[in-house]
Order: C-alpha cells, then structure tokens, then sequence
C-alpha cells in the first residue's frame, strides 16, 4: 500500500505506449489486513487506530487480455503532492496514490488528474459489501464468501468479474475487472486467482 521502489519485472511489458490496452483491473485492498502484514511495521498512518479505512482503493490498473503494461512512457505531468493527498479518503495514504500513477496511471492516456478522477469513480461504482464493517473481532471466513457478499451488493457483476485473493492466509483484496468506461467485464486468465482458503483469516476495521 505504501510507496514500492522494488524494480518492475521486464516481463510485463515495461515502458508500452500509454493508452494501449483491453481493460481495466480495480483492486480493492482489506486494509485491516495489510496493516497486519506490513503497515503495523511501517508505521503508516493508514493504520491508526480509528482510521476507519475496510476497503481502499489499491489501484486502477490498465490490463491486457494477457498481460499488463507499466511504467509506461508519458508526457503527461506528474501529480502534485495536492493531487495525491486529496486521494487519501480511499487509498489510505497519498504515497499510494503516487506510486499507482507513477506504475499504472502513466498508462492509462489520461492525465494525472483524469487518472484519479477516473480511480474516484471506478471506485464509487461498485458497492462495498457494509456487513464486513460492522464486525468486532477477528473471524475465519471461506474465501468464497466474500466474493458472494459481492456479487449480492452489486447485481451488474458476473463471478466471471470479479476474483478474490489472498496473502499469508489472510483475505487480501478483491478484484473487479471493468471497461474503458468502468462497464463490468470477465476477466482475463492470468487476473483470475481465486483464494481456495476456506479459514481465511479476516481482520476487523480500526
């Protein structure tokens, strides 16, 4: 969730031409469970007590049908520290929000500001699932219910559109496939990786 500076792997087609792509993957990120995995040890101000952050957004990635280009090359100027921090409401921290843009945004076409605005309104088109806000402590979970609790919530998805994940038996993020215009799509093979856990570990909200 904060700021990455590992070196991008040249096998997902680094430095494409902005623009170029099928569709769009959104990550929603349980933030409960990323403060547990890293953001406790990092100190971030996204895990604070009372913060009051379930699901953030992660990132708005540009995707293939196989594949997904990053660290595309771009002309557009790069967001001002008061472009990233006004995205704190749903990615936690604006550190995120500059390292999404710097990875994903730059290949998106768009401007830095159309990216976020973009992000904003992918992220409020699909509902958060509220009775995973309204848990007191700590539970055990099937994966496959949360991606349930989903499709309820939202009846435009199909569960070809959407794929749960998971990260040291914990439920990591849930990912929503969608359109150039946020229009729910299948996702492609290499999106689709369902967490099998059926104890998957669920963190209450802060």
């Amino acid at each position: 969730m904060a700021l990455c500076l590992a070196v991008p792997s040249r096998g997902m087609a680094d430095g494409e031409r902005p623009g170029e792509f099928d569709y769009y993957v959104m990550s929603l990120s349980w933030s409960p469970s990323w403060c547990a995995l890293e953001g406790d040890a990092r100190r971030s101000p996204q895990c604070r007590d009372d913060s009051g952050h379930g699901w953030v957004l992660h990132g708005l990635w540009p995707q293939y049908h196989r594949g997904w280009p990053s660290y595309c090359r771009t002309t557009e100027a790069q967001p001002s520290p008061a472009m990233t921090a006004a995205m704190v409401d749903i990615m936690g921290t604006p550190g995120l929000a500059w390292h999404q843009w710097r990875k994903h945004g730059v290949c998106s076409g768009l401007s830095a500001r159309a990216y976020f605005d973009l992000s904003r309104r992918a992220y409020a088109s699909i509902t958060r699932p509220a009775v995973f806000r309204n848990l007191d402590r700590p539970v055990r979970l099937p994966a496959t219910l949360i991606e349930e609790a989903f499709l309820k919530e939202n009846p435009q998805l199909e569960p070809d559109m959407l794929t749960v994940t998971c990260r040291d038996g914990r439920i990591q993020e849930a990912r929503i496939c969608l359109s150039r215009d946020l229009t729910p799509v299948p996702c492609g093979r290499d999106v689709v990786r369902d967490c099998t856990l059926r104890d998957a570990l669920f963190d209450p909200m802060r």
